[in-house]
């Protein structure tokens, strides 16, 4: 019991300093990274693994709806009854638009065949060890090493939002005669009660190896 209040009590905690934007204990994929610019940064993501689901809705409805899927998962919907700590980004990026590959952003770009809203795994699961989930609307896929370019910001995550980082985001790449490989997507690191002008939010696209 004593054991079940504490962690309620950390869970708590943790809700309570993600609304000013402090994620705790919260894994991201290890990356390298260089500046390609005072605002874009390339970074290169090693293989790793994500959880995903694909759902048929508008852009808000289908990150919301997602994420309830795959929180449901890594917090026990799975046959093994196993619990697989949060990371961080949520990815969410248009069905179809993107080779199968995905800790901590949301990603996403527009799409009409549906959305895929995906969790990154944390590192020290393997395709071997993870409880397979039981929901079928949830599946497990290997997301190969890639390079990408990124522009942090804040604020809101509705298209009217998005819409000016993607343009700057563009912008820089083609004066560095960079190309775009795929969609550009979203990726969002903090929950939605996170304050706005705290949020870590990123817009993020596939480069070349080696850009």
């Amino acid at each position: 019991m004593l054991k079940k209040i504490t962690s309620t009590i950390g869970q708590v905690g943790e809700a309570a300093l993600g609304v000013v934007g402090i994620r705790v204990g919260t894994e991201e994929p290890p990356h390298t990274s260089r500046r390609l610019t005072d605002a874009v940064e390339i970074r290169r993501y090693e293989p790793r693994i994500a959880a995903q689901t694909t759902v048929d809705a508008d852009e808000e409805e289908a990150r919301q709806e997602g994420f309830r899927r795959l929180a449901r998962y890594i917090f026990g919907g799975n046959r093994g009854k196993q619990k697989v700590a949060m990371t961080a980004p949520v990815s969410q990026s248009p069905k179809g638009s993107q080779k199968i590959a995905m800790t901590a952003p949301v990603s996403s770009t527009p799409g009409s065949d549906g959305w895929v809203v995906r969790f990154f795994m944390p590192s020290k699961w393997t395709m071997d060890t993870l409880p397979k989930p039981d929901d079928d609307r949830v599946t497990l896929t290997s997301v190969p090493a890639e390079t990408v370019a990124v522009l942090r910001f804040s604020g809101g995550r509705g298209r009217d939002d998005v819409e000016p980082q993607l343009a700057a985001l563009t912008a820089a790449l083609r004066a560095h005669d960079i190309e775009m490989l795929g969609e550009p997507m979203t990726w969002f690191y903090d929950p939605p009660w996170t304050l706005a002008p705290l949020r870590r939010n990123e817009v993020v696209v596939v480069v070349p190896e080696g850009s």
